[in-house]
Protein backbone atom coordinates (compact mmCIF):
# COMPACT_ATOMS: atom_id res chain seq x y z
CA UNK A 1 0.00 0.00 0.00
CA UNK A 2 2.76 2.27 -0.64
CA UNK A 3 4.84 4.35 -2.59
CA UNK A 4 7.89 3.11 -4.16
CA UNK A 5 10.68 4.57 -3.59
CA UNK A 6 12.77 6.50 -6.10
CA UNK A 7 16.61 5.60 -5.91
CA UNK A 8 17.87 7.45 -9.39
CA UNK A 9 19.36 10.38 -8.12
CA UNK A 10 22.51 9.62 -9.71
CA UNK A 11 21.29 8.04 -12.91
CA UNK A 12 18.89 10.50 -14.03
CA UNK A 13 21.81 13.05 -14.04
CA UNK A 14 21.93 14.25 -17.69
CA UNK A 15 26.32 15.36 -17.85
CA UNK A 16 26.12 18.46 -19.99
CA UNK A 17 28.07 19.50 -23.10
CA UNK A 18 30.27 22.52 -23.80
CA UNK A 19 29.30 22.36 -27.36
CA UNK A 20 25.47 20.94 -28.30
CA UNK A 21 22.41 20.08 -26.07
CA UNK A 22 19.43 17.88 -26.47
CA UNK A 23 16.66 20.36 -26.79
CA UNK A 24 13.01 19.46 -25.51
CA UNK A 25 11.78 17.94 -29.23
CA UNK A 26 14.85 15.74 -29.55
CA UNK A 27 16.69 18.22 -31.70
CA UNK A 28 20.44 18.43 -31.36
CA UNK A 29 21.25 22.03 -31.35
CA UNK A 30 24.13 24.22 -30.41
CA UNK A 31 24.52 25.63 -26.52
CA UNK A 32 24.27 28.67 -25.40
CA UNK A 33 27.71 30.46 -24.27
CA UNK A 34 27.91 30.37 -20.95
CA UNK A 35 26.88 33.63 -19.95
CA UNK A 36 23.52 32.98 -21.05
CA UNK A 37 23.21 29.52 -19.59
CA UNK A 38 24.14 31.59 -16.23
CA UNK A 39 20.95 33.69 -16.90
CA UNK A 40 18.69 31.10 -16.93
CA UNK A 41 17.31 32.49 -13.35
CA UNK A 42 18.63 29.02 -11.80
CA UNK A 43 22.31 29.90 -10.81
CA UNK A 44 22.49 27.17 -8.26
CA UNK A 45 20.69 24.48 -10.03
CA UNK A 46 23.87 22.81 -12.07
CA UNK A 47 25.67 23.31 -8.13
CA UNK A 48 23.41 20.25 -5.55
CA UNK A 49 22.47 17.92 -8.87
CA UNK A 50 24.49 14.80 -7.53
CA UNK A 51 23.39 12.19 -5.30
CA UNK A 52 22.33 13.26 -1.18
CA UNK A 53 23.52 10.00 1.52
CA UNK A 54 21.42 11.09 3.70
CA UNK A 55 18.10 10.68 1.16
CA UNK A 56 19.53 7.63 0.48
CA UNK A 57 19.63 6.64 4.20
CA UNK A 58 16.28 8.45 4.62
CA UNK A 59 14.84 6.13 2.05
CA UNK A 60 15.74 3.42 3.96
CA UNK A 61 14.15 3.95 6.84
CA UNK A 62 11.50 4.96 5.21
CA UNK A 63 10.83 1.42 3.82
CA UNK A 64 11.22 -0.57 6.77
CA UNK A 65 8.07 1.77 8.29
CA UNK A 66 6.16 1.09 5.09
CA UNK A 67 7.23 -3.29 5.71
CA UNK A 68 6.70 -2.88 9.75
CA UNK A 69 3.45 -1.37 8.25
CA UNK A 70 2.03 -4.33 6.34
CA UNK A 71 3.38 -7.08 8.83
CA UNK A 72 1.66 -5.22 11.72
CA UNK A 73 -0.26 -2.63 11.56
CA UNK A 74 -0.88 -2.46 15.08
CA UNK A 75 2.70 -1.31 15.90
CA UNK A 76 2.88 1.52 13.84
CA UNK A 77 -0.47 2.29 12.59
CA UNK A 78 0.09 5.43 10.99
CA UNK A 79 3.08 3.65 8.55
CA UNK A 80 2.21 4.56 5.57
CA UNK A 81 3.32 8.25 6.23
CA UNK A 82 6.36 6.66 4.79
CA UNK A 83 4.27 6.93 1.34
CA UNK A 84 4.07 10.61 2.10
CA UNK A 85 7.95 10.93 2.46
CA UNK A 86 9.05 9.08 -0.61
CA UNK A 87 6.34 11.06 -3.12
CA UNK A 88 8.41 14.10 -1.25
CA UNK A 89 11.61 13.09 -2.07
CA UNK A 90 10.70 11.60 -5.55
CA UNK A 91 9.67 15.52 -6.20
CA UNK A 92 12.74 16.94 -5.32
CA UNK A 93 14.75 14.71 -6.83
CA UNK A 94 13.19 14.72 -10.11
CA UNK A 95 12.96 18.21 -10.28
CA UNK A 96 16.33 19.13 -9.44
CA UNK A 97 17.57 17.00 -12.41
CA UNK A 98 15.05 18.13 -14.39
CA UNK A 99 16.17 21.76 -13.22
CA UNK A 100 19.91 21.28 -13.90
CA UNK A 101 19.27 19.69 -17.17
CA UNK A 102 17.20 23.43 -18.06
CA UNK A 103 20.24 25.32 -16.65
CA UNK A 104 23.08 23.79 -18.70
CA UNK A 105 20.90 23.37 -21.74
CA UNK A 106 17.64 25.59 -22.43
CA UNK A 107 15.67 22.55 -22.94
CA UNK A 108 14.47 19.28 -21.05
CA UNK A 109 14.87 16.12 -23.19
CA UNK A 110 11.71 14.34 -22.41
CA UNK A 111 12.03 11.33 -24.58
CA UNK A 112 15.37 10.62 -22.84
CA UNK A 113 13.42 11.46 -19.58
CA UNK A 114 11.04 8.85 -19.94
CA UNK A 115 13.32 6.55 -21.24
CA UNK A 116 15.52 6.43 -17.93
CA UNK A 117 12.07 6.23 -15.76
CA UNK A 118 11.12 3.04 -17.61
CA UNK A 119 14.66 1.14 -17.38
CA UNK A 120 14.52 2.34 -13.64
CA UNK A 121 11.04 1.36 -12.76
CA UNK A 122 9.48 -0.96 -15.16
CA UNK A 123 11.61 -4.11 -16.14
CA UNK A 124 11.96 -4.93 -12.04
CA UNK A 125 8.24 -4.70 -11.64
CA UNK A 126 7.53 -6.43 -14.85
CA UNK A 127 9.23 -9.30 -13.06
CA UNK A 128 7.76 -8.92 -9.67
CA UNK A 129 3.86 -9.13 -11.81
CA UNK A 130 5.56 -12.11 -14.10
CA UNK A 131 6.08 -14.25 -10.61
CA UNK A 132 3.08 -13.26 -8.83
CA UNK A 133 0.87 -13.93 -11.98
CA UNK A 134 2.39 -17.31 -11.94
CA UNK A 135 1.68 -18.41 -7.96
CA UNK A 136 -2.29 -16.49 -8.82
CA UNK A 137 -2.41 -19.23 -11.87
CA UNK A 138 -1.59 -22.38 -10.25
CA UNK A 139 -2.12 -21.45 -6.66
CA UNK A 140 -4.36 -19.61 -3.91
CA UNK A 141 -1.19 -18.61 -1.90
CA UNK A 142 -1.49 -14.68 -2.44
CA UNK A 143 -4.75 -14.82 -1.40
CA UNK A 144 -8.28 -15.16 -3.34
CA UNK A 145 -7.92 -11.72 -4.23
CA UNK A 146 -5.27 -11.76 -6.62
CA UNK A 147 -6.16 -12.29 -10.21
CA UNK A 148 -4.31 -12.02 -13.57
CA UNK A 149 -6.51 -8.59 -14.03
CA UNK A 150 -4.86 -7.03 -10.95
CA UNK A 151 -1.71 -8.17 -11.69
CA UNK A 152 -1.99 -6.47 -15.63
CA UNK A 153 -2.63 -2.91 -13.23
CA UNK A 154 0.10 -2.99 -11.99
CA UNK A 155 2.32 -3.58 -15.04
CA UNK A 156 0.29 -0.36 -16.19
CA UNK A 157 0.66 1.61 -13.58
CA UNK A 158 -2.97 1.97 -13.19
CA UNK A 159 -3.52 0.21 -9.51
CA UNK A 160 -4.52 3.74 -8.19
CA UNK A 161 -6.93 4.62 -10.79
CA UNK A 162 -8.78 1.71 -10.33
CA UNK A 163 -8.55 2.24 -6.52
CA UNK A 164 -9.94 5.43 -6.55
CA UNK A 165 -12.95 4.52 -8.36
CA UNK A 166 -13.55 2.18 -4.94
CA UNK A 167 -16.33 3.43 -2.38
CA UNK A 168 -16.52 3.60 1.21
CA UNK A 169 -13.69 3.62 3.93
CA UNK A 170 -9.97 2.23 2.51
CA UNK A 171 -9.38 -0.88 2.16
CA UNK A 172 -6.74 -3.28 0.82
CA UNK A 173 -8.37 -4.81 -2.21
CA UNK A 174 -6.08 -6.21 -5.11
CA UNK A 175 -4.49 -8.43 -3.36
CA UNK A 176 -0.33 -8.63 -3.42
CA UNK A 177 -0.62 -6.30 -5.71
CA UNK A 178 -2.21 -3.03 -3.40
CA UNK A 179 0.92 -1.52 -2.99
CA UNK A 180 1.45 -0.57 -6.63
CA UNK A 181 -0.73 1.94 -6.39
CA UNK A 182 1.82 4.43 -5.22
CA UNK A 183 4.28 3.46 -8.63
CA UNK A 184 1.03 4.45 -10.10
CA UNK A 185 0.82 8.14 -8.53
CA UNK A 186 4.42 8.27 -9.12
CA UNK A 187 4.55 7.68 -12.59
CA UNK A 188 1.56 9.65 -13.72
CA UNK A 189 3.47 12.53 -11.82
CA UNK A 190 6.54 11.66 -13.83
CA UNK A 191 4.61 11.78 -16.85
CA UNK A 192 3.03 15.01 -16.58
CA UNK A 193 5.26 17.34 -14.25
CA UNK A 194 8.09 17.37 -16.75
CA UNK A 195 5.39 18.98 -19.29
CA UNK A 196 4.26 21.29 -16.73
CA UNK A 197 7.70 22.50 -15.76
CA UNK A 198 8.77 22.88 -19.55
CA UNK A 199 6.09 24.81 -20.13
CA UNK A 200 6.34 27.14 -17.09
CA UNK A 201 10.42 27.61 -17.68
CA UNK A 202 10.47 28.70 -21.22
CA UNK A 203 7.27 31.33 -20.94
CA UNK A 204 7.56 32.36 -17.50
CA UNK A 205 10.56 34.24 -15.35
CA UNK A 206 12.21 31.98 -13.07
CA UNK A 207 10.66 33.56 -9.97
CA UNK A 208 6.93 33.54 -11.74
CA UNK A 209 8.06 29.67 -11.76
CA UNK A 210 8.83 29.35 -8.28
CA UNK A 211 5.75 31.11 -7.11
CA UNK A 212 3.69 29.21 -9.63
CA UNK A 213 5.06 25.26 -8.19
CA UNK A 214 4.22 27.17 -4.75
CA UNK A 215 0.89 28.03 -5.97
CA UNK A 216 0.12 24.67 -6.87
CA UNK A 217 1.24 23.06 -4.08
CA UNK A 218 -2.06 24.42 -2.70
CA UNK A 219 -4.66 23.13 -5.61
CA UNK A 220 -4.88 19.68 -4.41
CA UNK A 221 -5.46 20.68 -0.86
CA UNK A 222 -8.38 22.76 -1.84
CA UNK A 223 -9.70 20.10 -3.96
CA UNK A 224 -9.11 17.31 -1.48
CA UNK A 225 -11.25 19.91 1.04
CA UNK A 226 -14.35 19.72 -2.12
CA UNK A 227 -13.86 16.07 -2.56
CA UNK A 228 -14.37 14.64 1.01
CA UNK A 229 -16.67 12.75 2.42
CA UNK A 230 -16.23 9.29 4.11
CA UNK A 231 -16.93 7.36 1.15
CA UNK A 232 -14.34 9.36 -1.12
CA UNK A 233 -11.42 7.93 1.01
CA UNK A 234 -10.51 5.88 -1.77
CA UNK A 235 -10.46 8.34 -4.26
CA UNK A 236 -8.69 10.88 -1.88
CA UNK A 237 -5.86 8.28 -0.71
CA UNK A 238 -5.40 7.03 -4.37
CA UNK A 239 -5.89 9.83 -7.06
CA UNK A 240 -2.27 11.11 -8.29
CA UNK A 241 -4.26 14.90 -8.47
CA UNK A 242 -5.23 14.71 -4.89
CA UNK A 243 -1.88 13.57 -3.55
CA UNK A 244 0.09 15.86 -6.04
CA UNK A 245 1.10 18.48 -3.24
CA UNK A 246 3.32 15.33 -1.68
CA UNK A 247 5.19 15.49 -4.29
CA UNK A 248 5.31 18.93 -5.67
CA UNK A 249 6.20 19.90 -1.90
CA UNK A 250 9.62 18.24 -3.28
CA UNK A 251 9.45 20.15 -6.53
CA UNK A 252 9.23 23.41 -4.67
CA UNK A 253 12.21 22.73 -2.60
CA UNK A 254 14.13 22.05 -5.58
CA UNK A 255 12.73 25.14 -6.99
CA UNK A 256 13.74 26.95 -3.97
CA UNK A 257 17.33 25.46 -3.75
CA UNK A 258 17.79 26.71 -7.70
CA UNK A 259 16.76 29.79 -7.85
CA UNK A 260 19.26 30.93 -4.84
CA UNK A 261 22.65 31.64 -5.14
CA UNK A 262 25.39 30.19 -3.02
CA UNK A 263 26.43 33.40 -1.72
CA UNK A 264 22.91 34.79 -0.99
CA UNK A 265 22.31 35.36 2.06
CA UNK A 266 18.61 33.82 2.11
CA UNK A 267 20.60 30.25 1.66
CA UNK A 268 22.47 31.00 4.49
CA UNK A 269 19.04 31.38 6.93
CA UNK A 270 17.51 28.53 5.12
CA UNK A 271 20.70 26.43 5.91
CA UNK A 272 20.21 27.85 9.31
CA UNK A 273 16.64 27.00 9.75
CA UNK A 274 16.54 23.70 7.77
CA UNK A 275 19.46 22.12 9.95
CA UNK A 276 17.53 23.50 13.19
CA UNK A 277 14.25 21.86 11.92
CA UNK A 278 14.91 18.67 10.11
CA UNK A 279 15.36 16.60 13.10
CA UNK A 280 11.95 17.60 15.01
CA UNK A 281 10.51 17.38 11.43
CA UNK A 282 11.80 13.58 11.67
CA UNK A 283 10.69 13.15 14.99
CA UNK A 284 6.92 14.23 14.17
CA UNK A 285 6.87 11.72 11.01
CA UNK A 286 8.02 9.26 13.66
CA UNK A 287 5.06 10.05 16.01
CA UNK A 288 2.38 10.37 13.13
CA UNK A 289 3.77 6.55 12.35
CA UNK A 290 3.15 5.21 15.60
CA UNK A 291 0.22 6.97 17.01
CA UNK A 292 -1.56 8.40 13.93
CA UNK A 293 -4.24 5.42 11.77
CA UNK A 294 -3.95 7.08 8.75
CA UNK A 295 -5.89 4.40 6.87
CA UNK A 296 -8.88 3.59 9.53
CA UNK A 297 -11.67 5.24 10.16
CA UNK A 298 -11.28 7.67 13.27
CA UNK A 299 -14.40 10.58 12.49
CA UNK A 300 -12.90 14.07 12.41
CA UNK A 301 -9.30 12.64 12.37
CA UNK A 302 -9.75 10.93 9.34
CA UNK A 303 -11.33 13.86 8.20
CA UNK A 304 -8.68 16.32 8.59
CA UNK A 305 -6.57 13.95 7.65
CA UNK A 306 -8.11 13.34 4.27
CA UNK A 307 -7.51 16.91 3.94
CA UNK A 308 -5.43 19.04 5.41
CA UNK A 309 -3.25 16.06 6.79
CA UNK A 310 -1.52 15.32 3.91
CA UNK A 311 -0.27 18.93 3.48
CA UNK A 312 1.18 18.65 6.54
CA UNK A 313 2.92 15.85 5.81
CA UNK A 314 4.27 17.16 2.86
CA UNK A 315 5.52 19.87 5.01
CA UNK A 316 7.41 18.41 7.55
CA UNK A 317 8.82 16.24 4.73
CA UNK A 318 9.90 19.11 2.50
CA UNK A 319 11.37 20.38 5.78
CA UNK A 320 13.28 16.98 6.08
CA UNK A 321 14.14 17.03 2.68
CA UNK A 322 15.56 20.42 2.61
CA UNK A 323 17.77 19.98 6.19
CA UNK A 324 19.39 16.83 4.55
CA UNK A 325 20.27 18.79 1.62
CA UNK A 326 21.71 22.00 3.25
CA UNK A 327 23.23 19.89 6.21
CA UNK A 328 25.30 17.48 5.25
CA UNK A 329 27.36 17.97 8.02
CA UNK A 330 24.87 17.85 10.53
CA UNK A 331 24.54 14.94 12.92
CA UNK A 332 21.27 14.11 11.53
CA UNK A 333 22.94 13.55 7.79
CA UNK A 334 26.00 11.77 8.80
CA UNK A 335 23.61 9.07 10.85
CA UNK A 336 21.66 9.23 7.74
CA UNK A 337 24.69 8.88 5.31
CA UNK A 338 26.53 5.73 6.73
CA UNK A 339 27.51 3.05 4.36
CA UNK A 340 25.24 0.74 4.92
CA UNK A 341 21.74 2.64 4.92
CA UNK A 342 22.89 4.60 2.21
CA UNK A 343 23.79 1.68 0.04
CA UNK A 344 20.45 -0.35 0.80
CA UNK A 345 18.39 3.13 0.48
CA UNK A 346 19.83 3.29 -2.78
CA UNK A 347 20.20 0.47 -4.32
CA UNK A 348 17.52 -2.44 -2.65
CA UNK A 349 14.93 0.55 -1.52
CA UNK A 350 13.05 -0.08 -4.71
CA UNK A 351 13.17 -4.20 -4.79
CA UNK A 352 12.17 -4.47 -1.25
CA UNK A 353 9.60 -1.86 -1.93
CA UNK A 354 7.93 -4.13 -4.52
CA UNK A 355 8.53 -7.05 -3.17
CA UNK A 356 7.42 -6.96 0.48
CA UNK A 357 3.57 -7.01 0.32
CA UNK A 358 3.93 -10.17 -1.93
CA UNK A 359 6.04 -11.73 0.82
CA UNK A 360 3.56 -10.49 3.65
CA UNK A 361 0.62 -11.91 1.37
CA UNK A 362 2.62 -15.36 1.02
CA UNK A 363 4.01 -15.68 4.73
CA UNK A 364 0.01 -15.10 5.89
CA UNK A 365 -1.73 -17.87 3.46
CA UNK A 366 0.95 -20.21 4.82
CA UNK A 367 0.12 -19.33 8.43
CA UNK A 368 3.58 -18.14 9.62
CA UNK A 369 2.67 -15.84 12.90
CA UNK A 370 5.67 -16.24 15.28
CA UNK A 371 8.83 -14.37 13.68
CA UNK A 372 6.80 -13.12 10.90
CA UNK A 373 8.08 -9.82 10.84
CA UNK A 374 12.08 -11.39 10.49
CA UNK A 375 10.97 -13.74 8.32
CA UNK A 376 9.27 -11.03 6.34
CA UNK A 377 12.70 -9.09 6.18
CA UNK A 378 15.13 -11.76 5.25
CA UNK A 379 12.68 -12.90 2.42
CA UNK A 380 11.89 -9.34 1.31
CA UNK A 381 16.04 -8.86 1.32
CA UNK A 382 16.98 -11.47 -0.64
CA UNK A 383 13.87 -11.06 -3.17
CA UNK A 384 15.36 -7.35 -3.19
CA UNK A 385 18.89 -8.45 -4.03
CA UNK A 386 18.11 -10.74 -6.34
CA UNK A 387 16.11 -8.18 -8.48
CA UNK A 388 18.54 -5.73 -7.96
CA UNK A 389 21.84 -7.47 -9.34
CA UNK A 390 19.70 -9.89 -12.36
CA UNK A 391 17.61 -6.94 -13.29
CA UNK A 392 18.38 -3.46 -12.55
CA UNK A 393 21.51 -2.69 -12.19
CA UNK A 394 21.76 -4.38 -15.89
CA UNK A 395 19.12 -1.80 -17.41
CA UNK A 396 20.70 0.89 -15.39
CA UNK A 397 23.81 0.30 -17.20
CA UNK A 398 21.57 0.61 -20.19
CA UNK A 399 20.47 3.71 -18.71
CA UNK A 400 24.19 5.13 -18.06
CA UNK A 401 25.10 4.10 -22.04
CA UNK A 402 22.28 6.13 -23.54
CA UNK A 403 23.79 9.31 -21.68
CA UNK A 404 27.05 8.85 -23.62
CA UNK A 405 28.10 12.19 -25.51
CA UNK A 406 27.61 11.94 -29.06
CA UNK A 407 29.23 14.22 -32.08
CA UNK A 408 27.83 17.45 -32.40
CA UNK A 409 26.91 18.50 -35.52
CA UNK A 410 30.16 20.48 -37.34
CA UNK A 411 28.66 23.62 -37.66
CA UNK A 412 27.35 25.33 -34.87
CA UNK A 413 23.17 25.85 -34.56
CA UNK A 414 22.29 23.47 -37.30
CA UNK A 415 20.05 20.95 -36.54
CA UNK A 416 20.56 17.51 -36.73
CA UNK A 417 18.14 14.56 -36.79
CA UNK A 418 18.49 13.08 -33.53
CA UNK A 419 20.16 9.13 -33.33
CA UNK A 420 17.41 6.59 -32.04
CA UNK A 421 19.97 3.90 -31.83
CA UNK A 422 20.39 4.48 -28.12
CA UNK A 423 21.78 2.20 -25.87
Amino acid sequence: MTKAPDTTAATEHAPGRADTADTADGVRRAAAPAASRAGRGFPSATVRSGRVNGLDGLRTLAVALVLAYHVDPDLVPGGSVAVDLFFTISGFVITRLLLAEYARSGGIGLFAFYRRRWLRLVPALLALCAVCAVLVATTTLLGREATLGSAGLAATFLTNVVRALEPGTYSNAIGPFAHTWSLGVEEQFYLLWPLVLLVLLRRLRARTVLLCTAALCVLPLLWRCVLWNPDAAHRIYNGTDTRADQLLAGALVAVVLARLRTDDPRLARLRTWAGRLALPALGLLALVAWQVPITGDSGALTAFWYTGGFLLVALLSATLVAGLELRPDSRLSQVLSLAPLAWVGRNLSYGMYLWHYPVVRLLGSLGLEDGQLAATVVLTVLMALLSYYAIEKPFLRRAHRSRSPRPAPAVPGVAVAPNSTIG
